[in-house]
């Protein structure tokens, strides 16, 4: 058999239970990195298991225009917790989905095309949100694609403010930028995209796909900055690494949406483990634990006064900017430390556990950061 797309590790994962995948030979790996945070509550966790076996038993797939218990349930305990105003749940099979949905629901909630997105942001590699992503090695093989983007520097609110007009749409940004090097915003930069693109009847669509759920320290990193959008991504982790996003609209955007559609949006299953996985986080506050945990670990890595330019994130969303490619080093983790963590760029390293990882976690991380990267200057 063989696989394309992916460049395969040379390691074998056959299960995984809490913090830990354990490959075919025993070997058990600490992962830092939850496979892009889709692990919020651990791997395997029993209730997201117990919920997705009963659902199974029950039934496996219909198409959303028929209720099921488990849909409805989820898209009740979303809309209980989305921020302010954003009651209206689409829900579909990943974040790249969701943020299409969320511009597709702003040109037509709008009636203009312009989207402003931000440089370094990553939204996803279908054509429409690879068009809001910055990192020509993304677009160019897919050129041209989606026309009527403008990219402007993240964080920059005059160069934002000159470029949102009345022919705008949307302005789709990340809380904390993930994939372009773990870079937050500040909470004027996010309330600043807030008042212009009111100004200007634009959308405020904010790509939650990897700081949602509480990995910020908040349920929402918007609640950061007590910012509060017209439409919120967010996927990732919200099925516990079964496929699923969803699309958070204010009512006006979900206004004349009825056009759009797909056929496993809402899967009984998939829903079944939402559900579980987003009562585990309410109910457990792991935002607070992650906020705990997360000052921890950036607390330990620079008292370790490792040889590094930059510590950066908010809660258990973090980068270390190195000194040397981080590909090189995320091996050296994995084969002589038994550590799993990412790249977020070729000079970042990018932690983002389970929400439930503790303090020794961090310890034997930070441990075999400073050996891995002792001797450098």
């Amino acid at each position: 058999m063989t696989g394309f797309v992916y460049s395969e590790k040379p390691i074998t994962i056959e299960r995984g239970e809490g913090p830990y995948l354990y490959a075919d030979d025993g070997t058990a790996y600490l992962d830092f990195g939850a496979s892009y945070a889709v692990a919020p509550v651990g791997h395997c966790h029993p209730e997201v298991v117990s919920a997705v076996q009963e659902q199974a038993a029950e039934l496996l797939f219909v198409q959303g225009s028929y209720p099921t218990p488990s849909r409805d349930a989820l898209y009740e305990k979303l809309a209980a917790v989305a921020p302010g105003g954003l009651g209206n749940v689409w829900l579909c099979n990943s974040g790249t989905e969701a943020n299409e949905a969320a511009l597709k629901f702003a040109r037509s909630a709008t009636g203009n095309s312009k989207i402003v997105a931000a440089k370094r942001g990553f939204h996803g590699r279908t054509m429409g949100s690879l068009s809001v992503t910055w990192k020509s090695k993304f677009r160019r093989p897919y050129e041209p694609l989606v026309r009527d983007v403008e990219f402007v520097t993240y964080g920059d609110e005059d160069e934002l403010a000159e470029a949102v007009d009345d022919d705008t749409a949307a302005v789709i940004l990340e809380p904390v930028q993930g994939e372009g090097g773990v870079n937050p915003a500040t909470a004027n930069y996010l309330r600043a995209a807030r008042d212009l693109t009111e100004d200007a009847g634009a959308a405020l669509v904010l790509d939650e796909i990897q700081t949602g759920l509480g990995r910020t320290g908040e349920l929402w990193a918007c609640e950061h900055a007590d910012v509060m959008p017209d439409v919120l991504t967010t996927a990732k982790g919200l099925a516990s690494g079964l496929p699923i996003g969803t699309t958070l609209c204010a009512n006006w955007i979900a206004e004349g949406a009825e056009s759009h559609g797909s056929t496993f949006s809402g899967s009984p299953v998939v829903s079944a483990a939402a559900e579980a996985t987003l009562s585990l986080v309410v109910d457990e506050n792991l935002p607070a634990h992650a906020a705990k945990v997360g000052e921890y670990l950036q607390s330990e890595l620079s008292s370790a006064d490792l040889p590094v330019r930059e510590i950066r994130g908010t809660g258990l969303l973090v980068g270390v900017e190195v000194k040397r490619g981080a590909n090189r080093l995320l091996k050296e983790l994995a084969l002589s430390h038994q550590i799993l963590a990412l790249p977020a760029g070729r000079s970042v390293l990018r932690l983002l556990p389970p929400l439930t990882v503790e303090t020794e976690h961090v310890d034997t991380v930070v441990a075999a950061l400073s050996d891995v990267l002792g001797g450098e200057e």
